[in-house]
């Protein structure tokens, strides 16, 4: 008898690590999130009004668990508060709507500084050689289950939606890539054909993203640092996606297509279309009226 009570307290110590973060986790998924978190929620995310409410029940649901998983860790003496911690998960569940998720399984804890922090790199000058220095970032997505962010910066991207510029959206974008083994732009698919479309579009639109880069031009409607490489692309893409979606459907239709079928939603539906830009009359030049404009 004595033996058996042992190997019972055995097997419960053995079990306990694995079931008591479910059990804990069911717990707190049973709780709605707070009103003053729910405050936050709607103050900082400017689409969830537009959102249908089945959207804004998965939104609400996932923040809960985010908040109940993650550690937050502030740096720099910056002390976090409920503000933050509300506003860098629900911007960074947006991604996970309407798709099978455990809510970034492998990310377990986030750095906050309260602004562009400093970064080691290692700088390879003239003749070869490499020397240590730093690189000042807004974010940056480890593969050790981390990621670093800048509160000002989060804080400016909440501020306005519509300029396609949110530094949590893109360190999360790089979190979901990595889901995949290795980031390098080809977040998990699920299928060979959905990789053979996904490497055909955003290969081209990168392509053409950094001869934009290249030469200058300022008319496109993603961001430059993309052209910086694949795994850069597909982050600045789904800023751009979830940012200026209108945008994106009309010069980048099929980027836009690839990335509506792998997040799931449609964010045209959260916002107005944006006005056309007014058209730009020709100049006239006095003694030559047929001069042929150049265009990329």
């Amino acid at each position: 008898m004595e033996a058996l009570l042992w190997l019972t307290l055995l097997a419960l110590a053995i079990a306990a690590p694995f079931a008591y973060p479910r059990w804990s986790l069911r717990r707190a998924l049973a709780r709605p999130l707070s009103p003053s978190a729910l405050n936050i929620l709607r103050r900082r995310v400017a689409v969830y009004g537009r959102m249908a409410p089945e959207l804004q029940a998965q939104l609400q649901k996932m923040v809960v668990q985010f908040l109940h998983q993650k550690k937050f860790v502030g740096c720099a003496g910056l002390e976090v508060t409920e503000e933050m911690r509300v506003t860098i998960a629900a911007q960074a569940c947006l991604l996970l709507l309407n798709r099978p998720s455990r809510v970034f399984p492998a990310l377990h804890t986030i750095l906050l500084y309260p602004g562009a922090f400093a970064a080691p790199r290692k700088e390879i000058g003239p003749g070869g050689v490499v020397t240590d220095g730093h690189q000042h970032m807004l974010g940056e997505s480890w593969g050790d289950g981390r990621v670093v962010l800048s509160w000002d910066d989060v804080r400016r991207g909440a501020g306005d939606w519509t300029d396609g510029q949110n530094v949590v959206l893109h360190e999360f974008a790089h979190q979901l890539d990595s889901e995949s083994g290795s980031t390098n732009g080809a977040p998990y698919l699920g299928s060979q054909e959905s990789y053979r479309s996904w490497s055909e579009v955003l290969s081209r639109d990168f392509a053409n993203l950094r001869h934009d880069a290249w030469y200058g031009r300022q008319d496109s409607v993603l961001d430059h640092y993309g052209a910086t490489s694949p795994a850069e692309f597909f982050a600045v893409a789904t800023e751009t996606f979830f940012e200026k979606p209108w945008q994106m459907a009309e010069r980048h239709a099929q980027l836009f297509g690839e990335l509506l079928k792998y997040y799931r939603v449609d964010p045209r539906a959260w916002q107005d279309r944006p006005a056309p830009p007014p058209e730009l009359e020709m100049p006239v030049i006095p003694g030559n009226r047929n001069i042929a404009w150049a265009s990329w």
